[in-house]
């Protein structure tokens, strides 16, 4: 299992952590023990072996518990998750840990199920190299998110999720022919002319659409040009990452950045739109907001009705053997993520 690193540290490592492994014997014997918890390998199983997935299940769930009991377990969780004491957390959040309450539950069944993750392919008129990237959530923490392009369409797609917006969905819309100017850096700090820009081509792009559907014949016409998909590049209307000139930038006052770490130069801007939704996945909708690309490493999103900001950073772990065989089977994958929370 690959962790992201702790909040908000986006430029850290990931953390590994065993789950299984299978011991193969001479005489064409295999055992299933499963890695999770901290008495060390136990009896597993795999389960459901099918194209692209599988699952694993522990068959001794009490070597996941601890001697000190749930207490110990909560502790242990919070040093794991958050990289700190409770200790240390209290002392940093006191006001809000006397306003929330924490929940934790242990997966004593630990089922797991794993499906085939393809990279995505890359094309020479990509804005940079596609792939997968951690960013920050405000309080979700960090998040893993995979970059892919789609003719003059950028799209991040999450591949770990929270309980606003799970696995799957296609968190970030970024439209490649709309680039953003930014104005002086002075002005920048102002947040009514951010969102005067980003506002002003998102109604643009909003009239655009209507008047796109009304030529071709309804509501339904239209729908492949708006998603960005087919074979067009984007190499005629933006530049590539590396030839781009850096320009500074700095966050608009207000808004809300879980790491305040950030550079201070980018090298394009575009119009996008980010999915927000409530708990459990209630009443989602696509809000504008603008993607910022500091490097061929690093990007960025200001949510503008969140107020905001989510900074990413590649995810450089060596993945092998995940390349996809064609690009049909890296659509084929990215519409079964879809159908994950269906």
């Amino acid at each position: 299992m690959y962790l992201p690193p702790h909040d908000p540290r986006v430029e850290d490592p990931m953390r590994r952590r065993p789950l299984f492994r299978i011991h193969m014997w001479e005489s064409s014997k295999a055992i299933v023990e499963c890695m999770y918890g901290h008495k060390g390998p136990h009896k597993g199983d795999i389960q459901t072996v099918k194209r692209d997935e599988f699952s694993t299940k522990c068959n001794q769930t009490d070597y996941h518990r601890m001697p000190g009991g749930r207490q110990e377990e909560f502790r242990t969780w919070l040093e794991e998750e958050w990289g700190r004491t409770l200790e240390d957390i209290f002392h940093e959040h006191m006001q809000e840990l006397i306003l929330m309450k924490f929940i934790y539950t242990s997966q004593y069944d630990n089922c797991l199920t794993y499906r085939r993750i393809y990279l995505p392919p890359h094309l020479p008129s990509d804005l940079l190299q596609p792939g997968l990237f951690k960013g920050t959530y405000g309080s979700h923490g960090l998040e893993i998110v995979m970059l892919s392009f789609h003719g003059t369409r950028a799209k991040g797609t999450k591949l770990t999720g929270d309980p606003n917006v799970p696995a799957g969905q296609l968190t970030l819309d970024i439209d490649l022919s709309q680039p953003v100017q930014l104005p002086e850096l002075e002005a920048q700090r102002n947040m009514e002319e951010l969102s005067r820009l980003v506002l002003g081509v998102h109604e643009q792009v909003r009239q655009q659409m209507q008047e796109r559907r009304g030529a071709e014949g309804g509501p339904g016409a239209g729908v492949g040009a708006e998603e960005g998909l087919g074979p067009a590049s984007m190499a005629e209307t933006t530049p590539t990452c590396s030839t781009a000139e850096p320009q500074p930038f700095v966050l608009p006052l207000g808004i809300m950045a879980r790491n305040e770490v950030y550079p201070r130069s980018c090298k394009m801007c575009f119009y996008g739109t980010g999915l927000i939704a409530g708990h459990g996945f209630t009443s989602p909708e696509r809000t504008p907001g603008l993607f910022v690309l500091f490097d061929d490493d690093r990007f960025g999103f200001i949510w503008l009705e969140l107020k905001s900001f989510s900074l990413y950073s590649r995810l450089t772990d060596s993945l092998p053997y995940a390349q996809a065989p064609s690009l049909e089977h890296f659509e084929d994958m990215l519409r079964s993520m879809q159908s994950w929370t269906s």
